[in-house]
Formats: structure tokens, C-alpha cells, sequence
């Protein structure tokens, strides 16, 4: 009799700090350690914290948790942060990301406003690539909707397999608002897919970011399929708890992602009878 086989990537699950908004970003890592998530990934925006490379090494170093990722500060609110100068954020993400031992920097494609860093940015991102190890993962995107109304905000392209970069980050409340194919998204990204920003969404004009499982995107087939395919990047859970009644309900459903995530990011190898 053959015995079944669950194969299991060695993919690391993180939360990403954004998970515990209006929450602070040192709370993040105290719930990521205490729910067992393999590390963090720091969205850098307008808390302090997420900006001091020290504070967040002490709060790694205090709660044994690892920082694998850096979000840059790339979203309307942070226009300031880190600079107005877009291509100094990713500099300074990317110094962050090598003092922190963090594999992955996430940016976003530009808005279509800022023209000359649009232009230039397929070619700045292969730039910077090549000076160092760490991943520049770029994220996909979404048409702004409102009502009857599309706007494409991003450049050179909200969908970012039009265009040629070394690593992807797919992100699945992203194309829910997209409503684009997320499995045959991660096929254009084929094994350029370097990290996952898991989340949920039911199609809505608004970028929802449900926990896994309450909305119409195809996470579990997402994560069984990186399975079979011995994903190794990081899986993000970045998820909005901000309707979270108390710290305790927050910590339930980020405990929630976490418990669908690992069940699914595994594939049972179907044995042959010998």
C-alpha cells in the first residue's frame, strides 16, 4: 500500500504590519510572535517606528522574530516619508532591507503623475536589482473605479506583467479589485513570482483586503498550487482588521489567516499502488 505524501514549500508566512491598523507597528510583531508567524514584513509609512531601522531591529531582536520583507513607502499617505524623491524611498528601503537581513523590498508601479520616475522606472528597478541581493518585487495593481468611472492611476501599467521585471508580487485583494485572473496572473508571472501578499476580496471598487476564505479569490488554490510548485518566497497575510471590535477579535482573525494559510500551502502528492 503506498502512503499519501503532503508536500510543503519552504515558504515562510509573515504578517505584514499594515495587519494591525490603527494599531502600532511594534504591535504587530508582538501578535506575529505570539500566534507563531514565521516573520513581518514592515510597511514603512506614516507610524515611526516602521521609518527607524534601530527601533525595528530591537523589536525584532525582543521578540525573536524576523523582518523578511519591506514594504517601500510607496502609497498616497507616504508621499513624504523617506523623501519626496521616489527613487530614494527604494534606496532607503533597500538599505533597510540589507541592514535588516530582509530578502524582499515591495513597491508599487508609479502613479501616472509622476511622470519622469514612471518613465524611467522598468529600467531604475533593473538598475537597483543589479547593485545588490535583496528582491525588488513588484506588486500588481488596480484600475481606480468610481461608479461608472475607470482611471488608470498607475504607470506604466496597473498590471505589472505587461512589463518586464526580475520578481513579482502578486496580491490578491488587488486583482479582486482588478478583477483579473489571479491563477492566470501567477501563470504571466511564471517563476518570477517572488512573493505573495495574501488577502481576499469579492470584487468590490475598494481595495477590501478580507481575511483568506471570506471572499470570491482563488487563495486556496493559489497557495496549493505554490505547493506543487516548491514556492520559496514569502507569503504575506496583509489583511484590514480595522473593523475589529477589540485587539482580541483583530488577533482572531489574523490567527484565522494564518491557520488557512498553512493548511493550504500544502499539496497532497496522489501516490501510485506499487
Amino acid at each position: 500500500m503506498a502512503e499519501p505524501v503532503v508536500r510543503i514549500p519552504d515558504a515562510k508566512v509573515a504578517l505584514s504590519t499594515a495587519s494591525v491598523y490603527p494599531e502600532s507597528t511594534a504591535t504587530a510583531f508582538e501578535i506575529a510572535a505570539r500566534l507563531g508567524y514565521d516573520g513581518v514584513e514592515v510597511m514603512v509609512w506614516t507610524d515611526p517606528v516602521s521609518q527607524d531601522i534601530e527601533a525595528l531591529r530591537r523589536l525584532s531582536d525582543y521578540h525573536q522574530i524576523p523582518i523578511l520583507a519591506v514594504h517601500a513607502p510607496c502609497l498616497l499617505i507616504t508621499q513624504r516619508v523617506w523623501s519626496t524623491d521616489p527613487w530614494v524611498k527604494l534606496q532607503r528601503a533597500r538599505a533597510a532591507a540589507e541592514k535588516l537581513g530582509a530578502s524582499t523590498v515591495v513597491v508599487h508601479p508609479p502613479f501616472r503623475w509622476q511622470r519622469q520616475y514612471a518613465r524611467d522606472f522598468v529600467t531604475g528597478i533593473w538598475r537597483m536589482a543589479n547593485e545588490t541581493d535583496v528582491r525588488f518585487a513588484i506588486e500588481n495593481m488596480y484600475p481606480w473605479r468610481y461608479r461608472d468611472r475607470e482611471m488608470l492611476a498607475y504607470a506604466p501599467d496597473w498590471d505589472v506583467t505587461k512589463d518586464d521585471y526580475r520578481h513579482f508580487t502578486i496580491d490578491l485583494s488587488h486583482t479582486s479589485t482588478a478583477r483579473t485572473d489571479a491563477l492566470h496572473m501567477i501563470d504571466r508571472m511564471g517563476d518570477r513570482l517572488g512573493h505573495v501578499h495574501l488577502a481576499d476580496g469579492n470584487g468590490s471598487n475598494k481595495d477590501e483586503h478580507l481575511v483568506p476564505g471570506r471572499g470570491t479569490q482563488p487563495c486556496a488554490e493559489l497557495l496549493e498550487r505554490l505547493a506543487l510548485s516548491g514556492f520559496d518566497g514569502h507569503v504575506v497575510i496583509e489583511v484590514n482588521t480595522r473593523r475589529a471590535m477589540s485587539s482580541a477579535e483583530r488577533e482572531a482573525d489574523l490567527a484565522e489567516a494564518l491557520a488557512f494559510t498553512r493548511l493550504h500551502l500544502a499539496s497532497a502528492v496522489k501516490a501510485h499502488r506499487r
